[in-house]
């Protein structure tokens, strides 16, 4: 990565710093993952603004500011897998892949899922392990997960989520409250699944099936 494109990245982060308070790890992954490769060619100009922009299959590549909220209130810190439920463009996995020795995440549209899995070929990402399936199966052959991400909001997480979740692991999803959507972080103590609702948010639902 040349110098300018370090500039460029090093000032996004610290526009992200001044919306959410990360940790130093979050935001060095910030840093290191260039968003412009994960918008549409496009919109190349507007990547490093901190808004949602569109990408295929009526689709959006979440803003950098909810990205770095649902990724703090993940607590990677300590933890070493991670799934994520609904891969879209791949940056919310390609920041978790700086966080997280595994990155495990799933796409229901293969399009997305294709173009994502060359994104990270690019970045020389290796640690991160792609999965075209209705996420809300999980991925029980790799269960437990430390930590559990969904990228669609949801009005509830299904209990075979929660059955993948590992023991002390922390799952967070949009849950969809009336007619808004709640970030909320979940939490599995002695098998015991406590909620603890965050702020609200905005995120594509979660649908059936594969496409």
């Amino acid at each position: 990565m040349d110098s300018a494109k370090q500039i460029i990245l090093q000032k996004f982060a610290d526009a992200l710093a001044d919306e959410v308070r990360l940790t130093p790890a979050i935001y060095r992954a910030f840093t290191e993952i260039e968003r412009e490769l994960f918008v549409p060619q496009g919109f190349h100009h507007w990547a490093y603004r901190l808004d949602a922009l569109p990408i295929k299959a009526d689709q959006w590549i979440s803003s950098p500011i909810t990205v770095a909220k649902m990724t703090v209130y993940l607590e990677p810190e300590g933890a070493d897998n991670v799934l994520e439920i609904g891969c879209g463009s791949g940056y919310q996995a390609a920041i978790l892949s700086r966080l997280f020795r595994r990155v495990f995440t799933i796409e229901r549209i293969d399009a997305l899922l294709k173009e994502a899995k060359e994104r990270f070929r690019k970045l020389d990402i290796h640690n991160i392990h792609t999965r075209l399936d209705d996420g809300q199966r999980g991925w029980r052959q790799y269960a437990p997960f430390d930590r559990i991400l969904f990228s669609a909001s949801i009005p509830q997480v299904p209990q075979t989520i929660f059955d993948q979740l590992a023991e002390g692991g922390i799952l967070v999803a949009p849950i969809e409250k009336s007619d808004q959507q709640i970030i909320t972080q979940f939490r599995k103590v002695n098998g015991t699944i406590s909620e603890y609702p965050k702020e609200s948010c905005l995120f594509v639902p979660v649908k059936n099936g594969i496409e």
